[in-house]
């Protein structure tokens, strides 16, 4: 396997088990976070860490960004502009709008001349899958960069070319929208069982078994059975997810019903001051602000 120089920006609950393997895959890796602290597992494993945009840009060929947002990322441009002095790969990890990432290249390739070139690959999996090294990445962009970036992407999980650049943002608001309406849904699932007097755990199980089976089945159903909220990834960042989703298919003159309407819940949990737990806290939400009957008629 072929090395490369590699900048991760953002080592947080996704960033710092990716950095952890790009180390593990061989890959010299620099990283930049606003606190130096939350770099220092990285650095005790070998990674560098630098303060300063230019001299990442200009010693790295491949720079990844795990920032929450473009606007976290906004204050590093013009440092990483200056330090591109050879073709090197942006890789936008976070989820923003599809959109954002094709003007985020506009700007690049003025820059810079076309030598900073951009890719979207955002990611899905949560802290355990990152940790595992087994996300789920969605790439866009065109075909050379794509290619120069996915065997660094390797080491984090499964990347998938899905198409021109902003094809990766479009496929995890697709994702987004899915898991959102998923939770809701089982949180839905967990309360009527309650109900009824049917334990909740073997519901679950159940589902699993059949169509009800999901990636978010597996990874929440302990959440919800046990009412533990603890958080591996908050709430509140779906709104963010679904407001792109419904924003992408505004453009198109779609409307998407069922994301709206769980968007709704989200916006629920969040305005009850529920937002910097799981995405499972939905469950908790749900049954504060809903009544189902006990002993449901069943004549």
């Amino acid at each position: 396997m072929v090395s490369h120089d590699v900048a991760l920006l953002g080592p947080g609950k996704m960033g710092a088990p990716m950095a952890h393997n790009l180390i593990g895959a061989g890959h010299r890796v620099t990283v930049w976070a606003r606190r130096p602290e939350s770099a220092r597992s990285l650095v005790a494993a070998g990674a560098t860490f630098e303060s300063d945009p230019v001299r990442i840009a200009s010693s790295n060929d491949v720079i990844i960004d795990m920032l929450q947002d473009l606007t976290q990322l906004e204050p590093l441009l013009p440092g990483l502009f200056e330090g591109t002095t050879r073709p090197t790969v942006l890789v936008v990890s976070s989820t923003v709008a599809p959109q954002g990432v094709r003007d985020l290249a506009a700007r690049a390739e003025q820059a810079t001349g076309g030598l900073l070139r951009v890719v979207d690959a955002p990611v899905s999996g949560g802290e355990a899958g990152a940790q595992a090294g087994t996300l789920s990445i969605m790439v866009g962009g065109d075909e050379e960069a794509v290619a120069g970036v996915l065997p660094v992407l390797q080491a984090c999980g499964t990347p998938v070319h899905c198409g021109p650049l902003g094809a990766g943002e479009v496929v995890k608001a697709c994702n987004q929208m899915v898991v959102a309406v998923t939770i809701s849904a089982l949180s839905e699932a967990a309360l009527l069982a309650e109900g009824a007097g049917v334990d909740v755990a073997l519901m679950f199980g159940m589902l699993a078994k059949g169509w009800g089976g999901s990636a978010v089945l597996t990874a929440k159903h302990e959440k919800i059975e046990n009412r533990d909220y603890s958080n591996t990834g908050a709430a509140k960042f779906m709104v963010k997810d679904l407001n792109i989703a419904l924003n992408e298919a505004a453009q198109a003159s779609r409307t998407l019903p069922t994301a709206k309407h769980a968007l709704g819940i989200i916006e629920g949990v969040v305005a009850a001051g529920l937002g910097d737990d799981d995405l499972a806290v939905v469950h908790k939400y749900l049954e504060e602000t809903t009544t189902l009957p006990s002993d449901p008629d069943r004549s």
